[in-house]
């Protein structure tokens, strides 16, 4: 017998399998909904390549069980903006050139975000105290801390 379980992902409701309890949300978002914003980096829930926000808050989705997500309001990268129309975050990030390899780029995004819901006008400071465990090897942090302040600013 096949169990279901409901995520509202990006405001809209989606049935994934809810077989296995310990399934990762990353796996049900990129594998049953065919979202490509949140990457599997390290899968401990180290880099926050798979980060998403959950009820405003980001959070890795390699290490939240999809069935504790049920019920609650998930957003990833592609529910934030569209090509034509971006968020302010992902728009700061275009206009700054903030990334290079592209990895990272979903966690400082989703990151970023929850911390401007929090703190619209963060200073430099708490800007890098947010992003500090969003690893990025490629070394664009700081065109990612300059597009971050640009969307506070913006906002």
């Amino acid at each position: 017998m096949t169990s279901q379980i409901t995520l509202r992902v990006n405001g809209t409701d989606h049935k994934v399998a809810g077989d296995d309890p310990d399934m990762p949300l990353l796996y049900a978002l990129r594998d049953d909904l065919a979202l490509r914003g949140p990457k599997f980096g390290c899968g401990l829930g180290q880099c926050g390549a798979c980060t998403v926000l959950i009820d405003g808050e980001a959070a890795r989705s390699c290490v939240t069980r999809a069935v504790d997500a049920e019920g609650r309001q998930i957003t990833t990268l592609e529910g934030l903006g569209s090509p034509e129309q971006p968020s302010r975050v992902q728009a700061a990030f275009m206009a700054e050139q903030a990334a290079q390899c592209g990895y990272c780029t979903n966690g400082m995004i989703m990151t970023a975000t929850a911390l401007l819901a929090r703190t619209p006008h963060p200073t430099e400071a708490e800007v890098r105290q947010a992003l500090a465990q969003t690893l990025c090897r490629c070394g664009s942090h700081v065109r990612v801390l300059a597009a971050v302040l640009r969307a506070a600013a913006e906002g």
